[in-house]
Order: structure tokens, then sequence, then C-alpha cells
């Protein structure tokens, strides 16, 4: 029970985050359809409500009253071959569950007199989810995990200048998870079992964000920093024992609780932006994200007999290079794409089914509609496309020196954005 009770608490609280966004790891950047439709190459431009996630220096720049609200539509397609295992045929492919995710935004910003505007931001940067078939041979890592944070963002953009801005906020972060995996318990004489197991959790935080925005006629830079922050999750786990003898259901807890504290990384961003021609618009962002954070997890039990579980991860800080472009076609619509790479932080030997993080390229595109004085309407597209990877799935299947649970993963994305935008 202590192996089993160490793994599924550390995966359903560490690991069930999963890699369907845009950002390496767990990170996801679509937050605003304009943005998105550019790569997300708009920490120096930050000209509309979602510059409370993209840079809040920017906010400063905006007057009267102004609304945004949209969503995300993510679906992710994957396919994991197990490339030695010998049964029942060679090379086993297993496909992702169909899933699609919906991370929506909501902003406000008001300004204050000639210098100052107030604003609040609600986005999820974090999370998503993985879903294999349940029968897959690597179900006991976990074949389903679900993962949401909650960001609530009051922020405050100052005008130094004409020319010059800051902003800052604060966060209250709010998470959640859902994870299931199967127990295989070998109980010698008495047989070997599968156990359902299911655990949910939760905890809550804070974080920080601050940028600076410098606007001339026809070129702008914008700064843009998102604190790290750890989480204290605690969840409840669940044993299904019913395929097991009534005798021996004893032996095994229904439900137990874990501990432990999860770090999320600083992001920092700069971005430069530039109009070469007159309805021409072109930005480029480069973004470093302090992954290394993610250097180990502890994980605590309710139950003394069992003792803390310490592993290493590993993590290393990535890169992100994002390029984006905008043409004007008339004062009401304006055509927008982008491109961007985005750098794996995570080792082949921390992947699994679950977190089979990789390096990916992304390509955007999208438009900007004026439908009336005061509302327009952004749609973005984006397609991911992630490079192929080999993981031993820490070695699960390991005898001698064959790893029978080694695998291929090959995973894509596509995500539809839209946003709503309102100006009084």
């Amino acid at each position: 029970m202590k192996k089993f009770l160490t793994v599924a608490v550390f995966i359903a609280i560490v690991l069930a985050q999963a890699n369907l966004g845009s950002g390496a790891g767990f990170l996801i950047y679509e937050h605003g359809a304009a943005a998105m439709a550019m790569a997300g190459a708009f920490v120096s431009i930050a000209n509309d409500p979602t510059a409370i996630f993209h840079n809040p220096a920017g906010i400063a720049f905006l007057k009267g009253t102004q609304i945004s609200v949209g969503t995300t539509l993510i679906r992710s397609t994957g396919q994991m071959t197990l490339t030695n295992w010998p049964y029942p045929q060679p090379k086993k492919t297993w496909d992702q569950d169909d899933q699609i995710f919906y991370p929506s935004n909501f902003y406000l910003t008001q300004s204050v007199g000639q210098k100052i505007t107030l604003g609040f931001g609600f986005f999820s940067p974090y999370g998503l989810g993985a879903s294999w078939p349940k029968e897959n041979q690597l179900r006991y890592l976990g074949y389903k995990d679900d993962m949401k944070t909650f960001f609530f963002n009051p922020t405050i953009g100052l005008k130094l200048t004409d020319q010059l801005s800051v902003g800052a906020g604060v966060s209250y972060v709010y998470s959640t998870v859902l994870f299931k995996l199967v127990d295989r318990q070998d109980l010698g004489p008495y047989g070997a079992y599968d156990i359902p197991a299911e655990m949910k959790g939760n905890g809550d935080s804070w974080s920080f964000n601050a940028g600076l925005l410098y606007r001339a006629k026809k070129f702008s830079f914008g700064f843009n920093w998102r604190s790290g922050f750890n989480i204290d999750f605690t969840g409840d786990l669940t044993l299904d024992t019913s395929s097991i003898p009534a005798p021996l259901r004893a032996l095994f807890p229904t439900t137990s609780e874990g501990k432990t504290r999860f770090k999320f990384p600083h992001i920092f961003g700069i971005g430069v932006s530039a109009t070469p021609m007159e309805r021409l618009l072109l930005s480029l962002d480069v973004h470093y994200v302090l992954w290394s954070r993610f250097d180990e997890y502890v994980v605590t039990f309710d139950d003394p007999r069992i003792e803390p579980l310490v592993t290493s991860e590993n993590w290393k800080d990535s890169w992100l290079f994002r390029v984006g472009g905008q043409y004007t076609i008339s004062p009401k619509f304006c055509l927008r794409a982008g491109f961007l790479y985005d750098q794996t932080p995570q080792p082949a030997e921390s992947m699994d089914p679950l977190l089979p993080d990789a390096n990916r390229v992304a390509f955007t595109g999208g438009f900007g509609w004026k439908l009336a004085k005061n509302v327009v309407l952004d749609l973005a597209f984006h397609h991911e496309i992630f490079s192929d990877r080999t993981s031993p799935n820490r070695d699960i299947y390991k005898v001698g020196p064959i790893n029978f649970g080694e695998s291929d993963y090959s995973m894509s994305a596509n995500l539809l954005g839209i946003s709503l935008s309102f100006v009084f």
C-alpha cells in the first residue's frame, strides 16, 4: 500500500496538469483572441483589456470603461506507441481519448482621471487534462487527469508620460485536480487484482504580476513578469476494493489523504513591435519560464505508517519565441497571423502518459472585426505540432535491459479562440 499511495497521490496532485495548452509543461497562454491570432506576441502591444494578462502596463492607455469576454476551445490528439511491447502485437499503439477544454476569460478596465486605470481579470493559465483508454498497459501510472487553475487578478496601470506606463497586480489563485488510475495488487497465493482509484484535491495561493510599456509613434517596447507561486494541495483518495474477496478487503483502506506543495514557475516576457508601413504591425516576443523551480516534490500522508516521498524531477528553464503580424484592411476589419516555437522543460525520464511534453511549434491566424461603434469581435485559430519523443515511462515494466513500458509519443492540438469586447 505504501507504494500505491505514494504513486497515486503524487500523480494526482503533482502531475495532474497535462500539456495540451500551447505553453510547454502545462502553461496555457491563450487568454484573448487578438493576441492568440498573433501567436501571443502581445507584450509590446497590450492595447485591449487582455493586457491584464499579457502586460498590465498596457491598461494605462485604455480610456473609459472596457470589457472583454472570451473562451478558447482546445482539442488535442495523441498517440502512444509501446515500442517494445511483445503482445498481443508488437508496437502496441493507443489513441488518446477525444476531449475538448474551454478555459475562459473576463477582463474589465476603468480609467480614473488621465493617468490611472484600474482593471480586473479572470483567466486560467495552468492546467487542462489527459485521458487514455482505461485498459492501456500504462494505466497503473494513470489514465485520466484534469487540473484547473482560476486566477482573480485586480490590476492597476499608471501612465508616467504620454509614452511610458507601468502596471502591477495581485492574483488570488484557486486550483482543483482530479485523477484516476488502476492499482495492481499482487496478493501472492490469493491472486492479483486491479483496484480502481480516484483522487480529488484542491488548493489556493497568491501571485503577482507587473509590466512596463513604452509606445512611440512607430515602435513599442514592453516587459511583463508573472511571479512563481506555491500551492499546497490536499486530496482525498478513494479506492474501489469491490473486486477483492471480502476477507481480504480489510487489508486496504477505502480512503486516505495526501498533501504536497507544488511550485509554479516565474514567467518573464520581453516584446518589441513596429509599424514599417501604415497598415502593417509586426511584433516579436521572447519569454523565459523558470520551470527549474520544479526540481522535486515531497508528498506526505495522514497515515503515519506511510513515510514521506521525496522525488527529483529536474525540469529545466525554457525559452519561448513568438512572432506576430496584423494588417488593417479597413477601420472595421484587420487580419492577423503568427508563429511560435516553444521549448520543453521536461527531461524524457520524467515523462509518462499524463505529461508527455515535447518541443513544439504552432501556426496561428485570425481577424478583428468592429461590429458596431463600441463592439469588437476577435477570432483566432491555433494549430500546434509537438515533436515526436520517446519516454521510458518511469521504467514501469523494466526487465533486465529491456523496458517494455518504453513508448513513442506523437501529439498535436487545435485551438479556437473568440473574444467580444465592449468600449463605453
